[in-house]
């Protein structure tokens, strides 16, 4: 895999920008929203893109299982069983364009993926800001199955993947706890479905997933410590903050 070099040669700050990553991903499997997109930020601007895919993915595996440990009775199942097949269809368009990019395109795509869905999601809040009454869109076959399809690209290409199933999830009206539980499950499925594409495509091998295992204590730990956090954390503040910083690394990405 290209960058095996240079993950053997990692200084000790990459190290702990990985590490850092790592965090976030516990955090946003237990249920802190949006720091997910900053740890594809992250590991981006570290490792060399087409490699950052593939370092990540079991890191979020690992942090997935332990988010649907700790909230597996929450999902609410018919959601996912909507969006999944739609998923589907947008990792296999997502795995025919990867084979044919290089790292230079997957920073781009990374980047522009990030701001895109970001600003759906603010877009989102803002045309809903006086809504009153059950939003029908989120029941609409066609939304179900454009945000499947663009979240299925977005996480083949990116692991990003989070702003989709958030917009669509909040759209559902789902609970703080029920779309933890959702998502939860919905990533669990998708990103062990993922594993076979990009072992064809050489982005993990046994080298990748044994330097990624160096990391999975992080996102465990931060996992654990997650749901403590989300009862205590001013969630708005937060969230904020999160958003911010993946507008500077999205903008980064793509002007690198």
């Amino acid at each position: 895999m290209q960058g095996c070099v240079v993950m053997q040669a990692l200084e000790h700050w990459q190290f702990l920008v990985i590490a850092l990553g790592a965090v976030f991903v516990g955090f946003g499997k237990g249920g802190l929203p949006g720091v997910g997109n900053l740890t594809v930020v992250l590991l981006a601007l570290v490792l060399p893109p087409k490699a950052s895919v593939g370092v990540l993915l079991p890191i979020l595996i690992v942090a997935d299982l332990m988010a649907v440990a700790i909230y597996r009775r929450h999902a609410e199942w018919r959601y996912i069983v909507r969006l999944l097949p739609w998923m589907l269809v947008g990792i296999v368009f997502g795995y025919f364009v990867f084979s044919r990019v290089n790292d230079a395109h997957v920073r781009l795509m990374i980047g522009a993926i990030l701001l895109s869905m970001t600003g759906l999601h603010f877009y989102r809040k803002w045309s809903c800001r006086h809504h009153a009454g059950e939003d029908l869109l989120p029941h609409h076959p066609v939304f179900i199955a454009t945000t499947g399809i663009i979240g299925g690209f977005a996480t083949m290409v990116a692991n990003a993947a989070g702003p989709v199933a958030a917009l669509y999830f909040i759209a559902s009206g789902l609970p703080k706890y029920a779309y933890i539980g959702t998502s939860a499950w919905l990533f669990l499925l998708v990103n062990c479905i993922k594993v076979p594409f990009m072992m064809h495509l050489g982005i993990i091998h046994f080298d990748s997933i044994e330097f990624s295992a160096r990391f999975m204590p992080y996102a465990i730990g931060a996992a654990l410590i997650a749901p403590l956090i989300v009862k205590r954390i001013n969630q708005r503040v937060f969230e904020i903050l999160i958003w911010v910083f993946v507008v500077i690394g999205g903008l980064k990405l793509i002007v690198a």
